[in-house]
């Protein structure tokens, strides 16, 4: 098979109509242009230029074959322009996985930066339950960024981009919506709780909190969405343990912290960490951070200190 080289000596001498020209154009001694141009008239088994006394022009076969020649040399010049852009962060194709209790508070800000920024990248979302499938996505190579909470199982590089509380979801006739200070675990352990399916990494890691606190948690009814959890609570339904990341402003219920406070690292695991892509993603999503509404803030301040 012809050498980029080679149809690149090629299309010279055809362009100029002499090797002379064609060899001062790519920098290069004649006999080496000739050697290549040689080479690729012995894989071909024919003449592509026909030698005058002054110059060359091409055969029929070098007419045949310029087209495609300068075709192949154009698509390895976008190969290259490609590689470097996509080096650089500014193209390419950038395949994000994120739980879906986060997706809406984490990523929009960042995306739509993006989308205005880096028109050339193509960004692709797949949402997912728990953070141990969002370690597997990136064990399969099947995302090069997962978005979540830390999970228990995945060996792939992660940074922390910030940090989530999970606060109570009480109905406002509770007998503790009232009540000043944080809920303590010992009083949920005969609680109807709005619990999570087993989907949902968060449920299996609640149940594992309120085990060290010598609680069992009595899940009433089971969700997969934390953000359906918190609405099913300020309904009556149930009290509901669930991050500030899935609370919307306008939620119903009574918000509450628990005493002591419950948090948990919302990390960014990467498939290639020295992707230039990822790391300027995982930079912007961390110079971000996570943000609690500023009605769930104020919510919380206010329970925490009067009642709701």
């Amino acid at each position: 098979m012809p050498t980029l080289r080679a149809l690149e000596c090629l299309v010279a001498v055809l362009e100029t109509g002499s090797v002379t020209e064609a060899a001062a154009r790519l920098h290069m001694s004649q006999p080496a242009l000739s050697h290549q141009l040689a080479s690729i008239e012995h894989e071909l088994g024919t003449p592509l230029v026909e030698r005058l006394p002054r110059g060359v022009r091409p055969t029929t076969a070098g007419r045949a074959v310029a087209t495609d020649a300068r075709v192949a040399l154009a698509a390895a010049e976008r190969v290259v322009s490609v590689g470097r852009a996509a080096s650089q962060g500014r193209t390419g194709q950038l395949r994000i996985a994120c739980a879906e209790s986060m997706t809406d508070v984490v990523l929009p800000p960042v995306l739509r930066t993006w989308m205005r920024r880096h028109p050339d990248v193509r960004i692709s979302l797949t949402e997912l339950a728990s953070a141990d499938a969002l370690a597997l996505t990136i064990e399969n190579n099947e995302a090069d960024l997962a978005v979540g909470p830390r999970g228990a199982r995945g060996s792939a590089a992660t940074v922390v981009i910030g940090e989530e509380e999970i606060v109570v979801v009480l109905p406002r006739e509770h007998r503790l919506a009232p009540a000043c200070g944080g809920i303590r675990f010992a009083q949920l352990a005969d609680e109807p709780i709005v619990g999570y399916h087993s989907s949902n990494g968060l449920g299996v890691w609640l149940d594992e909190v309120a085990a060290r606190h010598r609680v069992t948690l009595n899940p009433v009814m089971r969700t997969r969405s934390a953000s359906t959890a918190a609405q099913l609570a300020g309904s009556g339904l149930g009290v509901a343990l669930v991050p500030t990341s899935a609370l919307t402003t306008g939620a119903g219920g009574v918000l509450r912290r628990l005493s002591p406070p419950l948090t948990r690292d919302v990390v960014a695991s990467m498939n290639g960490p020295d992707d230039a892509l990822v790391q300027r993603f995982v930079r912007d999503l961390q110079k971000r951070g996570l943000r609690t509404s500023p009605d769930v803030s104020r919510r919380l301040l206010d329970t925490g200190r009067t009642g709701d």
